[in-house]
């Protein structure tokens, strides 16, 4: 990669600070998201989401701001609930989804937020939306029920809820199939109003768009003249949904009324179609290994303009193609994951979010140039989302940016670059733009964070971040908890987390060890991809080399150390409990992984499960260094005080495994509590579920560790 700048940012703290963060305070910080620039780079959106803990909801409001200066001012209030603000293409109006009415509908208002109007008052609400660039038509995604119930098969049962199952995938991360398929609509409007009836762009297939659990209105996206559209789809049902991560990119083409899929050679996950300006070239980010959805994101992009339809049989309603022009992969010798992109507006310069070291950053990619990255906007902070105006050579940036010690607060940059001399490059940046918790954060005091590297038992060298108590003095003794970070794949980076928020930890006393360790994003693929079939292994040893290295600082009390963490971090915590050696005094775990035989029959991302343990436990493929070393095969060596937290609807680590783990620990005789939340998933993300979950957490480690 060819570095062009490091830029360090240092987020503002503030030196009056006296307090320290609490759970409360948590939740009363506004959480920014979603800017949207307008097309004259003058105005800027974005939502705030504020809670009401004593409602126990939250909800979000839309501002606007000058992007030279002023204030922010509110044009959605918290009647509108509004999400998904966007400028019309015209730069007129601005759009935005409300249930204010009922279902979710489209709206739209004026600029400075009056006279709102709703659009759409199709039955059962809209789920994203696009406008063509042309205003005339609304690309949208809806709810179709497609399957029968039971009570509709059989209708002399009508008060029977049971259902007849014939393929896995009959739930899915926190809910049970509904019976319905969101599809992607497409419908005429003009001058504010929907004209004639939607068309159905899916009509009659039984899969979904954007793809489910996470998918939103990035996975489908208008050409230039808005004459085609692309989006992603994972045309597989039951079974081999659950087993296949192989998703495809379709275009649509409204005058032919053909959809191509023009991804079907590759097996993987293809998701997220972008258009360059021109509509001459399609990007879209693509994993070229099946079955594996922590596989790294690649960019790459088709020559469009030489795209021909041929005349095979429809299947369908889809015209595939064995003339596709070569799939370029733009970012192949890129060693990072690419997590999302934007196009500059001359279609010379592709704008992406990558993870790499430990943080989040902004990559340039030239299209012309396959391989040729810049690193644009670098340092000890995290880029969630951006939004962008202007020219390769001279684009408008405002970036969501976190870290480790501060919420999401608005950032804004102008990049600049000589197209003769690429050193002759400029990044200019007002550092804060908005900050919506600057009065909350001037009462607070944050710790010190420092980046450790340690060596790991093979030699490696593991990036390691450390947290301090606000009021750290080296020569006392603290209690250190070791963070077990889940995913199993998903990298440490300087996220400001709502749950597992160091800061918190930190100001309840405890230093914070948090490991980069084996299998996680961001320090290349042979290091993301270590943890497969090694689940019991090196990154084990990882953790164990991160606590000892830590340890041996005199500041540290060996003798109260403690380890946390959830989904694979909590499966961690178990499998040190039986493996520790006596290090630690007190354990939590999170929705974790427990026994790995009856966890592969209990979940339902199959291709998951197959990847990461070379196969199901039955068979001579699957890996013993996850089944033989299964945290359920050490319980007889259990020997310290562990709280078990878990959550009724996660359907990807089924409570089961909590109840499991519960079981064995109270059947030995060892300390143990049982947090158990009937309403969640694998998250907690109800405000008293929330503030429950973290006063239960320290008086469980306060009890122990202090």
């Amino acid at each position: 990669m060819k570095k062009i700048i490091f830029l360090l940012l240092v987020f503002p703290f503030f030196v009056m600070a006296q307090n320290k963060l609490t759970v409360e305070k948590l939740w009363q910080m506004g959480r920014l998201s979603d800017p949207q620039i307008s097309s004259d780079g003058k105005t800027i959106i974005y939502g705030v989401r504020t809670y009401d803990v004593k409602a126990n909801k939250g909800t979000n409001i839309i501002y606007a701001k000058n992007t030279a200066s002023g204030e922010p001012i509110a044009i959605a209030d918290a009647k509108n609930n509004a999400s998904a603000a966007r400028f019309t293409p015209d730069g007129k109006k601005i759009s935005y989804m409300s249930a204010e009415t009922g279902d979710m509908q489209l709206w739209e208002m004026d600029l400075q937020g009056s006279n709102k109007k709703q659009i759409t008052r199709f039955a059962g609400g809209i789920g994203g939306y696009k406008y063509s660039p042309k205003l005339s038509h609304i690309a949208y995604t809806a709810d179709v029920k497609m399957d029968k119930e039971a009570k509709e098969i059989y209708p002399d049962l009508d008060k029977t809820n049971a259902r007849i199952i014939d393929g896995l995938f009959y739930r899915h991360w926190d809910a049970w199939h509904d019976y319905a398929y969101s599809h992607l609509f497409i419908v005429g409007y003009a001058n504010g109003a929907i004209m004639g009836e939607p068309t159905d762009l899916m009509k009659d297939e039984k899969f979904d768009c954007p793809i489910p659990p996470n998918g939103d209105d990035d996975e489908f996206n208008w050409n230039a003249d808005g004459t085609k559209i692309a989006y992603d789809c994972k045309k597989l049902s039951g079974t081999q949904d659950a087993l296949s991560t192989n998703s495809d990119i379709y275009v649509y083409d409204i005058i032919t009324k053909q959809t191509q899929n023009i991804s079907e050679a590759n097996p993987g996950f293809d998701r997220n179609p972008q258009f360059s300006p021109d509509g001459s070239i399609l990007a879209w980010l693509s994993m070229a290994t099946p079955g594996y959805e922590s596989d790294r994101n690649t960019l790459v992009m088709l020559d469009f303009g030489s795209l021909l339809l041929n005349d095979k049989t429809p299947k369908n309603g889809e015209t595939r193609s064995s003339n596709l022009p070569e799939i370029i992969k733009i970012s192949a010798d890129f060693d990072y994951p690419v997590e999302s992109f934007k196009w500059a507006e001359d279609g010379k310069l592709i704008f992406a979010i990558v993870s790499e070291k430990g943080t989040k950053h902004i990559v340039g990619f030239w299209p012309d140039a396959r391989g040729f990255a810049t690193e644009l906007l670098v340092g000890d902070f995290d880029v969630n989302e951006f939004c962008l105006q202007g020219k390769s050579t001279n684009a408008l940036m405002f970036a969501n940016t976190s870290s480790i010690s501060h919420p999401n607060l608005l950032m804004k940059y102008q990049f600049t670059y000589s197209k003769k001399n690429l050193e002759d490059k400029k990044l200019t940046t007002d550092l804060l733009y908005f900050n919506p918790n600057k009065a909350l954060l001037n009462e607070i005091k944050m710790g010190a964070v420092k980046k450790r590297m340690v060596k790991t038992t093979d030699g490696k060298e593991m990036l390691v971040w450390v947290i301090y108590p606000p009021d750290f003095d080296s020569a006392k003794k603290y209690p250190t908890l070791l963070y077990c970070q889940g995913g199993p794949q998903s990298m440490v980076s300087q996220f400001f987390s709502y749950r597992w928020n160091f800061q918190l930890m930190a100001a309840h006393g405890y230093i914070v060890v948090a490991p980069n360790r084996r299998g996680l994003p961001g320090f290349g693929s042979t290091w993301n991809d270590a943890i497969m079939n090694d689940y019991g292994g090196q990154c084990q040893k990882d953790y164990l080399s991160a606590i000892d290295d830590v340890s041996t600082e005199p500041y540290v009390n060996k003798e109260k150390l403690g380890a946390v963490g959830a989904s694979f971090g909590g499966y961690s915590v178990y499998w040190l409990a039986g493996n520790h050696n006596k290090r630690f005094k007190a354990f939590i775990a999170h929705c974790g992984m427990f026994n790995m035989e009856s966890w592969y029959g209990s979940t339902e991302e199959m291709h998951f499960a197959n990847r990461d343990n070379g196969g199901p436990y039955w068979s001579q493929t699957a890996s013993p260094n996850n089944f033989d070393s299964s945290p359920h095969k050490f319980v007889k060596k259990w020997d310290t005080p562990i709280l078990v937290i878990h959550n009724e609807k996660d359907y990807r680590v089924p409570l089961t495994q909590g109840m499991e783990a519960f079981t064995a620990a109270q059947v030995q005789g060892i300390p143990s509590r049982f947090l158990y939340f009937p309403d969640e998933n694998h998250w907690v993300v109800k405000p008293q579920n929330s503030i429950l979950w973290q006063r239960v957490f320290f008086e469980w480690l306060d009890t122990y560790l202090k």
